[in-house]
């Protein structure tokens, strides 16, 4: 997997979109509602496509046997599963309770637990590498996140976060708002009977910063090294970065 295609160094200021001013107890509630058939609803709207996504970040993230892998806004587990696979000692952490108990009855080999990605409840230094698979755009205070997820990274650890993102061809970005604005509230609707959810969900990936943005948001709260991959014509991607 090459990473040629993105490298941020920069030391600007940068500015999340709009869209940010979320409530946590309202988000954790619309999570909780739809934990049942979240990943059916995922499979559905993606057209399996998350699945190549996840395993995607799985080459990124790498992980061996006798790490440690902070897997952050982990929903039922669906990405942590192969860290686990590959040996690793993988926390589940999601700050929707609806969803810690689904992965835990689907998923009971995995170690979950409920937490705040903007206040952790882990020590210093802990995890040999922190990722977080389209959960980041969720968090009222991304910044703050990436402070925490760097706080309990051991140093030279690893930050791997996929995330809906931006297309770079007008065209592309244009029919992806399309297919998103008709698709994911009739998803919501026919699979999961929460429309609401998955007009939220088309509303936070438009508000969600580019690549480059959050690339040097990154940067600029506890990590370096900070490049990304487009996947699917920029439709998602994966950021990688070092402490």
């Amino acid at each position: 997997m090459s990473y040629l295609e993105g490298i941020i160094l920069t030391n600007n200021d940068s500015k999340l979109a709009a869209g940010l001013d979320k409530q946590p107890e309202e988000v954790s509630g619309m999570f909780d509602q739809v934990a049942a058939r979240y990943d059916l609803t995922n499979d559905f709207m993606t057209f399996g496509q998350h699945r190549i996504w996840r395993r995607c970040l799985s080459k990124v993230v790498a992980a061996r046997p006798g790490q440690k892998v902070l897997d952050i806004a982990a929903g039922t587990g669906t990405s942590s599963l192969s860290f686990y696979r590959a040996g690793a000692e993988v926390t589940c952490c999601d700050f929707s309770p609806g969803m810690v108990a689904e992965g835990k009855k689907r998923h009971p080999e995995l170690n979950f637990i409920v937490g705040d990605a903007h206040d952790l409840p882990f020590s210093d230094e802990q995890f040999d590498t922190v990722t977080c698979s389209f959960g980041f755009r969720n968090m009222n205070n991304p910044a703050l996140a990436l402070q925490e997820l760097a706080r309990v990274t051991k140093p030279g650890g690893k930050l791997a976060i996929m995330e809906f993102s931006t297309p770079p061809s007008p065209f592309i970005a244009k029919a992806y708002e399309l297919y998103m604005r008709n698709v994911l509230p009739v998803a919501g609707r026919l699979i999961s009977s929460d429309s609401d959810a998955y007009t939220y969900l088309f509303d936070s990936i438009l508000d969600w910063p580019n690549q480059e943005t959050l690339g040097k948001l990154i940067q600029e709260n506890g990590w370096g090294e900070v490049s990304y991959r487009n996947l699917t014509l920029g439709a998602v991607a994966i950021h990688r970065a070092y402490k």
